[in-house]
């Protein structure tokens, strides 16, 4: 498993449902958390390893010895969001590029552990950020679809290079 990086189509693939969390689930949850920390990210979608399931992995720290901050969340379901924040957000997917997002403030969530036990709670700021970026790669929404006229513009070289790598890889 590895991280798959702008413009790989298995970004923009279709996400399932977890039916069931099993061994395997979990085993491909714990090389999530191990990719996202080698990759110094402070959460990881399955798209974003080319696998598609409604399933992100996060750590609000980004600190791997920080293990009671872990979050696995199975099938997510963003149910309400409140307020409007704009802050600089980067993605694994695309690497050194940073941009301004709108995201919510606060968000009233819904999910599943790995445990198979059901979530529901409300998270604000740093905690909704991520929570609305992931959930975004689920719904095959991109860094770049974030991006403004002009974030595209500077960051024109950066997504060049990445489609170029991309394009000889």
């Amino acid at each position: 498993m590895e991280v798959v990086v702008y413009p790989d189509p298995r970004l923009l693939k279709r996400t399932a449902p977890l039916a069931q969390v099993d061994d395997d689930v979990r085993a491909k949850a714990a090389e999530m958390l191990r990719l996202m920390y080698s990759d110094h990210g402070v959460g990881l979608a399955a798209p974003q390893v080319g696998w598609s399931a409604r399933i992100f992995v996060m750590n609000p720290t980004g600190d791997a010895g920080q293990k009671g901050e872990e979050r696995v969340l199975v099938n997510p379901v963003l149910k309400r969001r409140a307020g409007k924040v704009r802050g600089e957000e980067g993605c694994l997917s695309f690497p050194g590029i940073y941009v301004e997002v709108d995201r919510a403030r606060q968000v009233a969530i819904e999910w599943t552990d790995l445990a198979g036990a059901k979530h529901e709670e409300e998270w604000t700021d740093w905690m909704a950020r991520i929570f609305q970026h992931e959930l975004d790669h689920l719904d095959n929404v991109l860094l770049i679809h974030r991006m403004s006229d002009t974030d595209r513009m500077q960051h024109a070289e950066a997504l060049d290079d990445l489609r170029r790598k991309f394009a000889e890889a």
